[in-house]
C-alpha cells in the first residue's frame, strides 16, 4: 500500500502520552497515530452515516413530536420512569430496532420532532 507522511503540531502533553503508549506497548510514534487516526475517522463516518440516516426519517415522517418528548422528559424521576412517547417502531431488515443520533433542526416556526427511532430504543 501507497503511503504518504503527514505532518501535524500537536500540544506537548498530547506528544508526551503517545510517547509514553508507545513505549508500553513497544510501538512506534507511527504506528500509535495512525491507530489513533483511523479510529477517530471510523468513528465520524459512522456519525455521518447515522445522521443521515436519522434525516431520512424525518424526511418520511418518521417523527414525534417535541411537546411529547419534553412532557416524557419531564415526568422522569430516580424512583419512576416514565413509558417512552410512542411511536412507530423503525426495525431494519433483520427485524432489529435502529437508533438514530441526530436530531433535525426546525425552521423558524415549525415544531421540533425527533426521530421516532429515539423514543422507541
Amino acid at each position: 500500500m501507497e503511503t504518504k507522511v503527514l505532518t501535524a503540531h500537536v500540544p506537548l502533553p498530547l506528544a508526551e502520552k503517545v510517547d509514553e503508549l508507545a513505549a508500553r506497548l513497544e510501538r512506534s510514534r507511527g504506528w500509535i497515530v495512525k491507530q489513533a487516526l483511523s479510529a477517530w475517522i471510523e468513528g465520524e463516518e459512522e456519525r455521518h452515516r447515522l445522521t443521515l440516516e436519522a434525516l431520512a426519517d424525518v424526511d418520511a415522517g418518521h417523527v414525534i413530536e417535541h411537546q411529547a418528548v419534553q412532557a416524557w422528559a419531564a415526568s422522569l424521576t430516580r424512583r419512576s420512569l416514565a413509558r417512552r412517547p410512542v411511536g412507530e417502531r423503525q426495525v431494519d431488515e433483520q427485524g432489529r430496532r435502529r437508533s438514530r443520533p441526530a436530531v433535525r433542526v426546525p425552521c423558524a416556526g415549525e415544531p421540533a420532532r425527533l426521530p421516532l427511532a429515539w423514543c422507541n430504543l
